[in-house]
């Protein structure tokens, strides 16, 4: 049996990548399912649907990893037009990832982050003055978990309807939490939760940002492995012909 031995060296870059693809989808589907519940309570708490930036990462993780098991299956079977589909559809995810970086980019103009800082700004006071029954759970969770308390300081709650001790804070918002810790306001957080959540989003659209610029460069690093494993497939099928 005689091998082609130029088909060897693509085979190996191929399978390397679509290790590497998979292994970076099964990791995008495992990170937006973690800040799915972070998403939805800061949503709860300041608005703006923000769960459904990790149900984009979730999509995108589920998509390529079923894209990379095409490409698997092409370079196993050494099927050039299973090869080929992988390769467009790569193609089309690389101009979707490019329209959504675009997209960021236009919601980073001055009008966009008014709005967003606004509608925040408006939500969290919103929810903290009013501390219903339905949202208690939520803020709590969003004091503790982000070290803040109520919505611009820990004043807020000596204004709220909704919370009737004013003399003392909730619990959630101590820096050592125990039973009854929040009527020593000393002991409390003193910044607001508006300014520690939008410090959060900052940082974590800069790092959705950097994953989807090495996707893309991983993506595109791809292509060029695709199309050389294409044209090795049909070079030796040209050649097993003759």
């Amino acid at each position: 049996m005689i091998v082609n031995k130029s088909l060897i060296l693509p085979q190996q870059y191929s399978y390397v990548f679509h290790f590497v693809l998979q292994v970076s989808g099964v990791a995008l589907i495992t990170i937006g399912a973690f800040q799915y519940s972070t998403y939805s309570q800061i949503g709860t708490f300041a608005g703006s649907g923000l769960s459904k930036i990790a149900i984009v990462l979730i999509a995108v993780g589920v998509t390529i990893a079923l894209v990379s098991l095409l490409g698997h299956l092409g370079a196993f079977l050494n099927k050039s037009t299973i090869v080929a589909c992988f390769i467009c559809i790569l193609i089309i995810i690389i101009l979707l990832e490019i329209f959504t970086g675009a997209a960021f980019y236009i919601l980073r103009s001055r009008t966009a982050l008014l709005q967003m800082n606004s509608g925040i700004n408006t939500q969290a006071r919103r929810v903290v003055h009013q501390y219903s029954a339905k949202d208690r759970n939520t803020i709590n969770r969003i004091q503790e978990k982000f070290s803040c308390c109520g919505a611009d300081s820990y004043t807020d709650w000596s204004r709220s309807v909704g919370w009737k001790d004013h003399d003392a804070v909730p619990d959630s918002c101590c820096l050592e939490k125990g039973k009854g810790c929040g009527h020593d306001k000393d002991t409390a957080h003193k910044k607001g939760c508006i300014s520690a959540i939008k410090l959060f989003l900052v940082k974590n659209l800069v790092w959705v940002g950097g994953v989807c610029i090495a996707l893309g460069i991983t993506e595109v690093f791809g292509v060029l492995v695709g199309v050389c494993l294409c044209l090795d497939i049909k070079r030796k099928n040209y050649e097993n012909i003759n």
